[in-house]
C-alpha cells in the first residue's frame, strides 16, 4: 500500500484539492455573501433605497410647485422683457411675459420703468374679456357711468341746509310800523294794502301813535278813540291780532287791530274812506 501510494500523483490530487478547497472555499465564503446579499441584505437596501428616494421625491414635488408657482420679479434699470424672459425661461418668451404683466407695463412692451413688479408666470386676461369689454354697446357702458354717477351723488356729503333767513327789520317811524303790520296781517290773512293804511292813518291821527279823542261819543262813553288809526278799547280787544302787543297805543298793533276790524266790516282798510 505505501508503495503504491508512492506512484500517486500529488500534484493533480493537491490540485483536485485545491480546486475543491478552492471551489468548497468559494462556495463556503461565498454563499455567506450572497446570502447576506440577497436575502438579509436586500431588505434593508430596499429601506434605505426607499428612504434615500422619498426626500429626493418630495424635494422634486416641492421644486415643482415652487417653479409652477408665479414669480415676482422687480425691475431695474437697464432691463427689457426679453432679458427677463431669457433670465426666467419664461415659455413663449418677452411676448408672454408682457401679456401676463400688461396692466403693470403699460401699453409699450419696449418701455418699461425701474422699480416695477412682474408676475413671472402670471396668466394674461382672456382675450374674450378684453375684446367683450371693447364690443360693449353703447347704452351698456351709458348705462354703467349713470350708475357711477349716481352712486358719487349717494356717497357725496349731504349739501347744507339752507341758512334761515334772517329776521326782518323794520324802522321805527310810520313806513316801518305800516310794513311790519303788512307781514302780520299776511301771516294771518288779513287784507290791505299799504296805500289804504297810510292814508287812514293820515286822516285819523296825522301819523301819531300816541293820538287820544277825549271829545266825541265814545270819549263821552268813557272809551275814547286812541293811536295811529283811533280805535276804542273794546274794538282793540276784540280784533287784537296774537303776537302783537297788546297796548293799543303800540303802532303796529294798532295798525294790525283796526285793518282786522275794517275787513271784518268792510272787506278791507282800502275799503274805508271815512269815520268807521
Amino acid at each position: 500500500m505505501p508503495a503504491q501510494g508512492k506512484h500517486r500523483r500529488p500534484k493533480s490530487v493537491s490540485l483536485g484539492r485545491g480546486i475543491a478547497a478552492v471551489t468548497t472555499g468559494g462556495a463556503v465564503l461565498a454563499l455567506p455573501v450572497l446570502g447576506a446579499t440577497t436575502a438579509s441584505a436586500a431588505p434593508a437596501h430596499s429601506v434605505a433605497a426607499e428612504k434615500a428616494v422619498a426626500p429626493v421625491s418630495v424635494t422634486a414635488q416641492a421644486n415643482s410647485v415652487t417653479k409652477a408657482a408665479p414669480a415676482k420679479h422687480s425691475v431695474v434699470s437697464g432691463e427689457t422683457l426679453s432679458k427677463i424672459a431669457r433670465e426666467y425661461s419664461v415659455s413663449g418668451g418677452w411676448k408672454k411675459l408682457y401679456e401676463g404683466n400688461r396692466k403693470a407695463v403699460g401699453e409699450n412692451p419696449n418701455l418699461i420703468h425701474p422699480g416695477i413688479t412682474l408676475t413671472i408666470g402670471a396668466k394674461a386676461a382672456a382675450p374674450s374679456d378684453a375684446k367683450a369689454g371693447k364690443a360693449a354697446p353703447a347704452a351698456e357702458r351709458t348705462a354703467t357711468a349713470e350708475r357711477a354717477d349716481r352712486s358719487e351723488r349717494t356717497t357725496a356729503a349731504p349739501a347744507a341746509a339752507p341758512a334761515a333767513p334772517a329776521p326782518a327789520t323794520y324802522t321805527n317811524d310810520l313806513d316801518g310800523w305800516i310794513k311790519e303790520s303788512l307781514a302780520v296781517m299776511a301771516q294771518h290773512g288779513i287784507p290791505g294794502s299799504y296805500e289804504g293804511i297810510h292814508r287812514n292813518i293820515i286822516r285819523e291821527s296825522s301819523g301819531n301813535p300816541n293820538a287820544i279823542n277825549n271829545w266825541d261819543s265814545n270819549a263821552v262813553k268813557g272809551t275814547p278813540s286812541k293811536g295811529l288809526l283811533q280805535v276804542i278799547d273794546p274794538t282793540f280787544q276784540a280784533y287784537h291780532v296774537p303776537g302783537t302787543s297788546t297796548d293799543s297805543y303800540d303802532p303796529v298793533a294798532n295798525i294790525t287791530a283796526a285793518c282786522n276790524y275794517a275787513a271784518d266790516r268792510y272787506g278791507s282798510i282800502d275799503n274805508v274812506f271815512g269815520a268807521y
